[in-house]
């Protein structure tokens, strides 16, 4: 079975722009294994629970925020993919980088987010 890592990746981020946790769970869960790991200059967290809950936090700050890909990499289970980060109103309020690292069956398992701050 051939696996299109690049969809893999626009579903996990679609999570950041999804409105409800159960939209942000069913995106998850094709996307990300239960125990992922996120870090970005702002945290290191593990598991679902708690990146639905930094992705929570930072809808408070920046309401309707969500990111944009715009250049995706992959090769031998790893990605790397540049996006923007948008506001509410499609502006763009920032940049950056993220590397993916994924399992056997396609399912992200760590990301790192590198952006100023």
């Amino acid at each position: 079975m051939q696996i299109d890592h690049q969809q893999v990746w626009e579903t996990y981020t679609s999570a950041w722009k999804a409105e409800t946790a159960d939209d942000t769970r069913a995106l998850f869960e094709v996307s990300l294994e239960r125990e992922c790991t996120y870090r970005d200059p702002l945290t290191k967290v593990d598991g679902w629970d708690n990146l639905m809950a930094y992705m929570s936090n930072f809808h408070q700050q920046i309401p309707g925020g969500h990111f944009v890909t715009r250049r995706f990499r992959y090769h031998q289970g790893q990605s790397v993919a540049q996006w923007d980060m948008l506001d509410r109103l499609g502006n763009v309020i920032g940049d950056g980088v993220s590397v993916g690292h994924y399992n056997e069956a396609g399912r992200l398992v760590a990301i790192a987010g590198f952006f100023d701050i």
